[in-house]
């Protein structure tokens, strides 16, 4: 309809001999209906080149529209705003082509099927994932929904740093825990984690246990100092527990890649040859250092220590790469915000490879840190992880659909409360039941009725007239709009600030209105508005991974 709109006023504006380009048409829908479904400012744009009255303007660009199927009135307002009201058949034909759609109402092929990874979670497999993992697999896994919604082919990828001084500390923890040793004593590793759950792996492991991990069989050798088996067996038993707690969350992924395939494969050394060959290294200190201020960094940085091993950016520069190969046409991380420093370094090792890689490659989501909240009191710590809330914990207190509408509902780069009070609550308070509660409202009313849904794709005759009907046909309009926004500006959380304001227009109408009613033609006209409302609430929630129920 924008595209319409903005191609008749361009038309009526060029028959004015007045030069001009559609890219100056600015087309806006009003935040209040009375002001009409759309808005320009364009002749108040307009006003000072052509040294005219915008009013004035306004009135001969009106004159000058030559075809209008589509508004029963168009009108001057304020300064010179033209607004532009759409006529009932345009409204009846919007809401029967939602119906007609279903779930692919909404959706588009802005992506034309080209390839695009999106990675998020990669958590170390060194504890139980934690809430703020939650947050990032809740952005992540809606960025997949979303591009999927608008054509493009979609990878979900896990990145596992299963190599490294933590997974040390991790074994060291594990064979303390084998040998009884105490979380406080002096004994324990000074850098080992001291959750119950190491105590739960040193168990399995010490009873023998066999743990099924990437189709390979890993058997507890029950031998304490076999640091090898304790190492493999403590990694798989928590990639295991991440996998259960990511499926009750409903993340999946397609891919896992595992950081040591990189040492394995030799491809960490063979990146670190191919940028000492380009000429962006150098030795100093007895370390290995990248030339990171060749591509805007503020200072170089080291990527083989004294010790000789390589900072935590190398291995990543040759994941990315193995992305790149892998010829992914996008590619975004969602990290937490702790990630920001390695952008830079990423995007220079890449840069200094020297195969075409565009400079802001990959594109980065980051989001800020979560705080838990009970009985107005912040929660920090699980009895099982020791220092921090799980994301299990949160998904048995709340539910998965509150837990991840709860996590996507506010910008990633804010910090985000967490009210479990507020989340268990069967109020209108509570935004992920009231969102739940409309398509049900509807369900109900469906039910009732009990008849066939094509002919409210089909009916004819009805007006709309009333307030509360055009402000909830104006809301259901924006879907399409707002998933292409979401989309392009990587913010699924405006999908779930959509529902939020759909569901209320909903339950404003159901209050304001009856449906089974003697006269048919107006049944079927509203019963067709419910419907399609409802064919809009179910594809949001499905975009952020929420149920849709029946009944309440």
């Amino acid at each position: 309809m924008k595209a319409n709109l903005t191609n008749l006023l361009y038309q009526a504006i060029q028959s004015l001999n007045i030069e001009i380009s559609q890219e100056q048409i600015i087309i806006e829908k009003p935040k209040l209906i009375e002001h009409g479904d759309f808005s320009t400012n364009i002749a108040m744009l307009l006003a000072k080149p052509l040294k005219k009255n915008p009013r004035e303007i306004a009135e001969n660009i009106i004159n000058a529209i030559t075809q209008n199927d589509f508004f029963n009135k168009i009108e001057i307002a304020g300064a010179g705003f033209i607004n532009f009201y759409l006529n009932n058949d345009v409204l009846v034909s919007l809401i029967q082509n939602i119906c007609k759609k279903k779930d692919t109402f909404g959706s588009n092929q802005q992506g034309n099927n080209q390839k695009i990874q999106i990675e998020f979670v990669s958590a170390n497999p060194t504890g139980p994932l934690h809430v703020g993992h939650g947050r990032g697999a809740a952005i992540g896994d809606c960025l997949a929904r979303l591009f999927e919604f608008s054509g493009w082919q979609v990878t979900r990828e896990f990145y596992y740093n299963d190599a490294g001084a933590q997974i040390d500390n991790l074994t060291k923890s594990v064979q303390a825990r084998c040998l009884n040793i105490a979380v406080d004593s002096d004994e324990f590793p000074i850098d080992g984690y001291r959750g119950e759950y190491i105590k739960e792996i040193a168990d399995s492991f010490m009873q023998g246990k066999t743990i099924q991990c990437d189709q390979e069989t890993i058997k507890a050798s029950m031998d304490i100092n076999d640091i090898d088996c304790i190492k493999k067996y403590s990694v798989a038993y928590l990639r295991n527990e991440q996998d259960r707690d990511l499926a009750n969350f409903k993340i999946k992924f397609d891919v896992y890649s595992l950081e040591s395939t990189f040492y394995k494969k030799n491809k960490v050394a063979e990146v670190v040859s191919l940028l000492k060959q380009n000429g962006y290294t150098y030795e100093k200190d007895e370390a290995l250092w990248l030339k990171t201020t060749s591509f805007g960094d503020d200072k170089d940085r080291v990527m083989r220590k004294s010790d000789g091993s390589f900072t935590y950016f190398v291995p990543d520069v040759a994941y990315h790469l193995d992305k790149w190969e892998r010829g992914f046409h996008r590619v975004i991380n969602e990290q937490g915000a702790d990630h920001h420093s390695t952008i830079n370094r990423v995007r220079a090792g890449l840069q200094g490879l020297k195969k075409d890689i565009p400079p802001h490659w990959p594109e980065y989501v980051l989001h800020q840190m979560i705080t838990v909240t009970k009985h107005g009191a912040e929660i920090k710590i699980s009895k099982r992880a020791g220092s921090y809330i799980t994301l299990s914990d949160l998904i048995e207190e709340v539910g998965c659909d509150a837990t991840r509408y709860f996590l996507i509902s506010r910008r990633p780069d804010s910090q985000l409360i967490f009210d479990i009070d507020l989340a268990k609550s069967q109020s209108n308070e509570n935004p992920v039941y009231y969102i739940q509660y409309a398509h049900a409202r509807i369900e109900g009313v469906l039910k009732q009725w009990g008849g066939d849904l094509v002919s409210l794709m089909t009916h004819h005759g009805y007006e709309y007239e009333s307030l509360v009907e055009k402000k909830l046909i104006k809301k259901i309009s924006e879907f399409p709009e707002l998933i292409e926004i979401a989309c392009n500006e990587l913010a699924p959380h405006q999908i779930a600030n959509f529902l939020k304001d759909c569901a209320a227009e909903l339950h404003s109408y159901y209050n304001d209105s009856k449906f089974l009613v003697e006269d048919e033609t107006e049944m079927l006209g509203r019963l067709s508005l419910i419907y399609a409302t409802q064919c809009v609430l179910k594809n949001g929630l499905n975009l952020l991974g929420i149920s849709a129920p029946a009944k309440m």
